[in-house]
């Protein structure tokens, strides 16, 4: 019996590189060096074919702990709602109030990268932030 110890999350969108930096931004995640023989992602775009540059994109967690995420450019827009979606983990162990805040100070901070804030969850007790990233596929702040 096989035990998966990683796996990566991969997106399709209309721009990879611009999409992969939003959630660098969003979750602290990092984009890989660049394959050693060139100085940066947009030199060795640029040595590929017209059709290949930029089809793809990815960030990692430094620490290593989080998965991979990869972002594929396709033809189509998103049409949709996700049938998959990220939640964002900021609130874990908080409840009530003090809950909302830190949600409501991170939303915050995501609405100048580009995100849009859908609507906020709240019973009282528990609560999530529905939002949307740079190209509309929506995540939770949790």
């Amino acid at each position: 019996m096989s035990s998966i110890k990683q796996f990566q999350v991969t997106f399709d969108c209309s721009e990879p590189e611009r999409l992969a930096r939003f959630w660098c931004e969003v979750l602290g995640y990092v984009v890989p060096p660049a394959p050693k023989e060139f100085a940066t992602w947009e030199e060795y775009h640029r040595s590929l074919s017209p059709e290949d540059q930029v089809t793809y994109f990815a960030c990692s967690d430094p620490s290593g702990a989080g998965p991979r995420l990869l972002f594929q450019r396709v033809p189509e827009g998103k049409t949709v709602k996700n049938r998959l979606h990220l939640d964002v983990r900021v609130g874990t162990g908080l409840v009530g109030e003090e809950r909302l805040a830190t949600l409501e100070a991170e939303c915050a901070r995501l609405i100048p990268l580009g995100a849009i804030h859908v609507r906020t969850l709240y019973d009282g007790n528990d609560s999530c932030i529905v939002m949307q990233d740079i190209e509309g596929n929506e995540f939770c702040i949790d």
